[in-house]
């Protein structure tokens, strides 16, 4: 059992090192760089030369189903949902089998509104206490449920 974690731009990144600490579970830290090493025994930090989807490919090359992916990418979270392991957005949210491929759709529509109007660009909520919760809730959830099987 292992959570891997799309690092870069993720805001739950101590959160998800303190639920896993608590499980006694390893944590993949996938980035570009630019991330501080932690001092904690079960966090490992991977640092992926740059590129389009490169820390993306890093983490669906290796997630399976004993297995919680944390990432706010759609097309990563298909991969990984198709590959059997647990996954959730940085809101807790949880993709899975039944709603994935609605929000790979939904990102693909969106992407193409923006590109027929530069001048659409949506500002998204602020990121809340409330979500950091919700976050910490399902991964803890997202853990037993994988420690279970």
């Amino acid at each position: 059992m292992v959570v891997f974690v799309d690092a870069d731009a993720c805001p739950v990144k101590a959160e998800a090192e303190a639920v896993a600490t608590r499980h006694k579970t390893k944590v993949f830290f996938v980035s570009n760089g630019g991330l501080r090493p932690s001092q904690n025994p079960l966090v490992e930090m991977v640092y992926v030369p740059d590129g389009p989807d490169v820390a993306d490919m890093w983490i669906a090359d290796r997630a399976g189903p004993s297995d919680v992916v944390v990432t706010g990418d759609i097309p990563l979270a298909a991969k990984c949902v198709e590959a059997g392991a647990q996954v959730l957005r940085h809101s807790g949210e949880r993709f899975t089998e039944s709603n994935v491929r609605e929000q790979l759709a939904m990102r693909d529509l969106m992407t193409d509104l923006r590109a027929a109007d530069p001048f659409r660009q949506g500002a998204g909520r602020a990121f809340s206490k409330s979500d950091r919760a919700r976050f910490r809730e399902a991964l803890e959830m997202a853990l037993r449920r994988v420690a279970s099987t």
